[in-house]
């Protein structure tokens, strides 16, 4: 028997495998820059539970964190790097082709 297709998943990024950093890289795509707070709500994740994708994220190089003020409350905010773009897209170009595969 042969096989009609190539590995499905050979082009699918292991960093993107979590729904968080796949919502987080979503977000960041679409948005120049978001802080943690909204991130947090829009997921509707833990502060621990999202801080851990983003650290993930962030030593991967696919988000910069920006560290500010609003008056003296610090301001946390997360923006896509053109690798992380770059990555990302990649990663939903392996998705559409796995599911145009399957059609």
């Amino acid at each position: 028997m042969e096989l009609k297709m190539k590995n499905p998943i050979g082009n699918l990024n292991k960093v993107f495998d979590s729904r968080i950093r796949m919502g987080v890289m979503s977000i960041l795509l679409m948005n120049e820059g978001v802080n943690f707070n909204d991130l947090k709500q829009l997921l509707e994740v833990t502060d621990g539970n999202l801080a851990s994708h983003l650290i993930n994220l962030e030593e991967n190089a696919y988000i910069k964190v920006h560290k500010g003020f609003i008056g003296r409350k610090t301001n946390t905010t997360y923006s896509i790097t053109k690798m992380g773009e770059k990555a990302f897209k990649e990663h939903i170009d392996g998705l559409e082709n796995i599911i145009k595969g399957m059609k």
